[in-house]
């Protein structure tokens, strides 16, 4: 049997992977498990017969005998290892689900740890986007345990490389159906996966799933949930191939760069718009929209307004035109209505929000008003402009929005300047660019000048601006700008700098790199700092180089670094005393290399018990001063004798009159630094005073303007009031002259009626004759009646008594009293003339009939009856003239 099992394990792995023998297999499996890790490329030819022929993978997986599936899932984990993306790119198609049936829901822990950890690789080495698509199916097998072993695996891929690395969005939506499984493990399993996913989505995850769900089952999950908030932000446990290679490539520092932008965009970068699909907005919008805002009716344009929020109001919003949508809602801005201009900023902020950086485009139309429009005091609407603000930000980034926020904090209006200085800050906080240092320096500005305003929420709100601002470029690169500023202010500011949070990073630190990378630089800037602690070690070491100065160059040359790099270590970098030795030294060598050269040699002037060689020329140096000493002199010396000449006047400068000499101009050097600092100090103090005014003048000025204006209304005011009473004084007129007439009248109607008494008199009188006259009617004769002429000039002066002006006759008693009720005077004589017209001609015999009665009894009684009757009749019509005159009065 020793020769057959000698044959078998001769065969090619490929033979042995198809072999029926589940032996042969299994040793097979870890044949080439060994041989994959043995291999030093993924080129190598140990791989070629596993990627031509995928299939091999797919027996390995999902073999019969549990303990060569073990061994196989292990080959195929080491396959998928050491063969690169080309060995998951060609397997994955056909490995997949086997693994998902037979690996994860095996009943060996071993394999199960191996069915995770091929996922993880083929995660690992490509994408995640085919394997969940293979593995979603899975949740819908008949077996629960499947379907238990498959949302076990995703959780652990959502543990190990995130939401960043997973879409979460396939998951989500498979979520209630598992969540309604017939079997508690399942649902169990179901749990566990939607807290891993709330990590990292937190409450963006229930839009998608959470009206779905059961009360009960809410009710779980938010008690699991209760605990997840207390972690920390998760972070991705596991790196793709992709971010090993990146890791490994760059230095150490740029490493922390990497770390520090995951560990930022990793927490609290993914929410529900990431999650979301686009909706349509343009195709929800109502037909009649533009018509609508064009109304002159608020409530037509409101309307309009909440269906445009209505259908905006989403988490993503589809990609269109939107510039007729975004122009209407500019102009609503200038809405005299608040409920519009509220309606239309919410409108705003849900397109924002939407669009997210598709909405930038508009920003330069939509900005503008909206700013504008912050003089609105009333809360709510503030509020609603402010979120707009904020959203349309979020869109586009902090330098194209700058210049409108820093021209409206400028604004006449005190409203509109402090709601744009919160603006700003908000801006500031929740960049993510750090600004130019042109841009660092308009913010500056514009927040100092505002620290002198003379209201008080404006000068706090520049300081917060200047304190935000310094905790993203730091107090060093802040530093120019809080000169001239108060302790108080100072002090102001960086209590905000402290409690100030931002999300911008601060590109001053990898500033580093530089002097690591230019050690002589280090040494000129340390060098710097003090002079008088550096000319004293210098002297022992120079002097043995002092006597040996003739003999060659070079050896002086090897002896300048350890002498330059005292004295330079200690200059303050302020002080410029030591660049006249460096002219003056510069001619004297002929060297090139004649800057280290003079610095060596400056370090002996301690050495002045020394008499020899620098005797005489220290007293040429004193008489004409440290500013006057010779640049051309130095030559000559060199060219004519031995290399002391050029020697002397290096140690020129460390004598210590020039030494003195060099203090005393340091010390008016620092003299004037501080006169002008204060100058500074004073000029700012000054400019702030100036600013103080101006504000205070254009406050007095608003007062002015509004007591002017208050005064013109309460002076209208007046005019109408004094045109009120005038209308009241001619209406009192008019009644009084009413009155009056109405008096007269009543008394030329009591006159009248009194005169009706006195004619009732005279009727009586003649009635008596008429009376007489019916009794002796059968015994008239025609001698007593009068002739004929009389009796028709009598009937011609009754006829026209009956129908004078057309009116019917009246009778002896009647008065003008009775006329006016029976609508004779004033403008009802026509009226009633007319409608009695065809009265008159039966009223006319009357009067003859009385005449002859008249008659008859003058006839009678004799001529005198007939004289009465004369008499009465005249009395008669003097009467009716009289009445017509008095009426044509009144009509006038």
């Amino acid at each position: 049997m020793a020769d057959p099992e000698e044959n078998l394990s001769s065969l090619p792995l490929p033979d042995r992977f198809t072999h029926k023998n589940w032996k042969v297999r299994k040793q097979g499996y870890e044949d080439a498990a060994k041989t994959f890790e043995t291999t030093t490329h993924e080129s190598n030819p140990a791989f070629r017969p596993f990627l031509l022929d995928s299939g091999l993978w797919k027996g390995a997986v999902a073999d019969s005998n549990v303990a060569a599936q073990q061994d196989g899932i292990n080959a195929l984990c080491a396959f998928l290892k050491f063969g690169g993306p080309q060995a998951c790119t060609r397997s994955r198609g056909v490995t997949i689900t086997p693994i998902v049936e037979k690996g994860l829901s095996s009943t060996r822990a071993a394999t199960k740890q191996s069915a995770l950890e091929a996922l993880l690789l083929y995660i690992e080495l490509d994408r995640s986007d085919p394997i969940i698509d293979d593995l979603l199916p899975s949740l819908n097998n008949k077996q629960p345990k499947i379907i238990a072993a498959t949302l076990s695996a995703l959780t652990s891929i959502f543990h190990a490389y995130g939401i960043k690395i997973v879409d979460p969005t396939p998951v989500l939506k498979a979520l209630p159906k598992v969540f309604g499984h017939a079997d508690k493990n399942v649902r169990a399993e179901a749990q566990n996966l939607a807290v891993e996913l709330y990590r990292w989505l937190r409450e963006g995850m229930k839009k998608h799933f959470w009206e779905e769900l059961k009360p009960v089952q809410q009710q779980d999950l938010e008690k699991l949930f209760e605990a997840v908030k207390q972690e920390p932000p998760p972070k991705q446990k596991r790196l793709l191939r992709s971010q090993q290679a990146v890791e490994t490539a760059p230095s150490s520092q740029q490493d922390d760069e990497i770390e520090a932008e995951a560990e930022e965009d990793q927490p609290g970068e993914v929410d529900a718009f990431d999650l979301a699909k686009p909706v349509d907005v343009l195709s929800n919008v109502p037909a009649d929209f533009q018509q609508n805002m064009a109304s002159s009716k608020w409530k037509d344009r409101k309307d309009a307004l909440d269906a445009l929020f209505a259908a905006a109001n989403t988490e993503r919003i589809k990609d269109g035109q939107y510039d007729d949508v975004v122009a209407a809602l500019a102009k609503s801005m200038k809405d005299t209505n608040v409920a519009v201009v509220t309606v239309a900023a919410n409108c705003i902020e849900c397109l924002a929000k939407g669009l997210r950086h598709g909405f930038a485009r508009y920003r330069s139309r939509i900005m503008p008003p909206i700013m504008e429009r912050l003089k609105e005091k009333k809360q709510s609407v503030a509020d609603a402009l402010g979120a707009a603000l904020d959203a349309v930000f979020a869109s586009t980034a902090l330098s194209e929005c700058l210049e409108d926020i820093l021209e409206f904090l400028k604004h006449k209006n005190p409203q509109v300047k402090s709601e744009t200085l919160k603006f700003l800050i908000r801006c500031l906080r929740t960049t993510r660019e750090v600004p130019s240092k042109a841009e660092v320096k308009l913010i500056a500005d514009a927040a100092a000048k505002l620290l002198t305003d003379s209201v008080e929420a404006t000068r706090s709100g520049g300081a917060e601006a200047l304190g935000t601002l310094m905790k993203i470029m730091g107090e060093r690169a802040m530093g120019p700008y809080m000169e001239g500023l108060d302790d108080n202010r100072k002090t102001k500011i960086k209590e905000f700098c402290d409690a100030a949070e931002v999300k911008a990073k601060d590109k001053p630190k990898p500033v580093a790199p530089p002097p690591k990378a230019a050690p002589p630089g280090q040494k000129k800037t340390v060098a710097k700092k003090s002079t008088l602690g550096a000319k004293k070690p210098a002297p022992a070491a120079v002097a043995t180089p002092q006597e040996e100065l003739a003999p060659p160059k070079a050896p002086a040359s090897k002896g300048i670094p350890s002498k330059l790099s005292a004295p330079k270590a200690l200059v303050p970098p302020s002080k410029t005393g030591l660049q006249a030795p460096k002219k003056i030294s510069g001619p004297s060598g002929t060297v090139p290399p004649s800057l280290n050269s003079p610095r060596r040699n400056i370090t002996p002037h301690i050495a002045d018990g020394d008499p020899s060689s620098p005797a005489p020329t220290t007293s040429k140096l004193n008489q004409r001063g440290l500013a006057g000493r010779p640049l051309g002199r130095p030559t000559p010396f060199s060219a004519s004798s031995t290399s002391e000449p050029p020697t002397a006047p290096t140690t020129e400068p460390l004598k210590p009159a020039e030494r003195l000499e060099l203090e005393d101009l340091r010390a008016e050097k620092d003299r004037l630094v501080r006169t002008n600092e204060d100058l500074r100090s004073h000029t700012s103090r000054l400019q702030s005073q100036v600013h103080e005014l101006q504000n205070q003048n254009a406050q007095l000025i608003e007062d002015h303007t509004r007591d002017v204006l208050s005064i013109k209304a309460k002076e209208t005011q007046l005019v109408r009031a004094r045109s009120d009473a005038e209308a009241a004084e001619a209406q009192a007129e008019r009644l009084g002259r009413e009155l009056e007439r109405l008096k007269r009248e009543v008394r030329r109607v009591e006159g009248e009626r009194e005169g009706a008494h006195s004619s009732n008199a005279n009727d009586g009188e003649s009635q008596i004759y008429n009376d007489r006259s019916n009794s002796n009617v059968n015994g008239t004769t025609a001698a007593d009646r009068p002739p004929p002429q009389q009796q028709q000039q009598r009937g011609n002066s009754s006829s026209a008594s009956l129908n004078d002006n057309g009116r019917n006759p009246r009778s002896y008693i009647s008065s003008p009293s009775e006329e006016k009720e029976n609508g004779i005077l004033d403008g009802e004589k026509v009226v009633s003339s007319r409608n009695r017209s065809p009265v008159k001609p039966a009223a006319a015999p009357q009067q003859p009939t009385a005449r002859r009665e008249i008659s008859a009894e003058g006839g009678g009684g004799g001529g005198e009856s007939w004289k009465r009757a004369a008499e009465v009749t005249n009395q008669l019509k003097a009467r009716i003239e009289l009445m017509k005159a008095k009426q044509g009065l009144n009509k006038r």
